[in-house]
C-alpha cells in the first residue's frame, strides 16, 4: 500500500514548489515524488518538491533538499528558502526570527519579517557573495554563446540582456542554452531589460522550464545588471509572478534577496512507486 504524505504547496512570487516535512514524512525517493507531483494535471503541479529536515549540526537550524520537476536535485532555491522560513516559523518548529538553513549550496540565514498576528509578511535571504568565475560550472572556452553574464549564486545562471524582452522565445531560446556545451552541469537562463522602474527578467530554470519567477535568478540578474552598469547595487526585479527586491551590499559583498512567501493550499498525497 502506498503510504499518504501530508505536503503544503508555497509559493513565491509565483515560483510554487510543493514542501514536505520529512521529520514526518520520510521520503526515499524524492525524485520519483517530485516528477510525479509536479505533473499538472496529472499530479499536484508545481515546479518541484522540496524537503524539510531537521539539522543533523548546530550550525543550522533546518535543511532544504530541492528537488527539480524532472527529478534533478538542485543545489540552491531563494524563493523556497522563504517559504521554509515562513512555514517553520508559523507552524511553531522555531520561534527565532533569524533562522539558519542548510542548503546544497552551504547555510543561507534567513531574516523573518512578522507582524502582530505572529503572521510572517516577507524574508530576506543571505544568499552570500556572487562568483563569477567557476570552471565547475561554467567553462571559459569553447562553443560560442549568445553575448551574456555568468553568476553563480550557489547554482550557475547565464544572464542575457535583450531590447525587446517580450519578443524572446523563452521556451526555444532557453531550452537550447540550459544544455550548451560551456555549462558541465546545465544552467538557468535569464533573459533580461532594463526598464525605469527595474529590470524586466524572464527566466528559463534548468530541469523544470519556464518558472513564474526564480530568486536565484533574480540575484543573479541584479548583479549582472550592476556589474555592466546598468543598475546601481540595489534593485527591483520584476518577473511574471511578481516582484523581489535585491541588493549587493557594498559591506560585505553579499546578495540579499528579500520578497514575500505565500501558502497556496495543503493536502495528502500518495507516495508514488517507480
Amino acid at each position: 500500500m502506498n503510504q499518504t504524505i501530508h505536503f503544503i504547496k508555497m509559493h513565491g512570487v509565483g515560483n510554487d514548489y510543493i514542501f514536505v516535512d520529512t521529520s514526518l514524512y520520510p521520503i526515499d525517493n524524492p525524485e520519483v515524488a517530485a516528477i510525479a507531483w509536479s505533473r499538472f494535471h496529472f499530479g499536484i503541479g508545481s515546479d518541484g518538491l522540496v524537503l524539510i529536515g531537521k539539522s543533523p549540526t548546530p550550525d543550522a537550524d533546518f535543511t532544504m533538499r530541492i528537488f527539480n520537476a524532472d527529478g534533478s536535485e538542485g543545489l540552491m532555491c531563494g524563493n523556497a528558502c522563504r517559504c521554509i522560513g515562513k512555514y517553520v516559523y508559523e507552524r511553531g518548529m522555531t520561534d527565532k526570527r533569524q533562522i539558519r538553513l542548510m542548503t546544497a549550496s552551504g547555510i543561507k540565514t534567513l531574516h523573518l519579517t512578522v507582524d502582530e498576528s505572529g503572521t510572517v509578511t516577507s524574508v530576506t535571504v543571505d544568499m552570500l557573495a556572487p562568483v563569477l568565475e567557476d570552471e565547475r560550472l561554467f567553462l571559459p572556452n569553447g562553443e560560442a554563446l549568445p553575448d551574456g553574464v555568468f553568476v553563480s549564486m550557489g547554482n550557475p545562471h547565464y544572464v542575457i540582456f535583450v531590447d525587446d524582452i517580450e519578443a524572446v522565445d523563452v521556451a526555444r531560446e532557453g531550452s537550447i542554452l540550459e544544455h550548451h556545451s560551456r555549462f558541465p552541469e546545465r544552467c538557468n537562463i535569464e533573459f533580461a531589460q532594463v526598464w525605469e522602474d527595474g529590470i524586466r527578467m524572464r527566466v528559463w530554470e534548468r530541469g523544470s522550464g519556464i518558472t513564474m519567477a526564480c530568486g536565484t535568478g533574480a540575484c543573479a540578474t541584479a548583479v549582472a545588471a550592476a556589474i555592466t552598469g546598468r543598475c546601481g547595487r540595489q534593485s527591483r526585479v520584476i518577473m511574471d509572478g511578481g516582484t523581489l527586491d535585491i541588493e549587493w551590499s557594498e559591506a560585505d559583498g553579499h546578495v540579499y534577496l528579500s520578497g514575500s512567501a505565500t501558502i497556496a493550499f495543503e493536502g495528502t498525497a500518495k507516495l508514488p512507486t517507480r
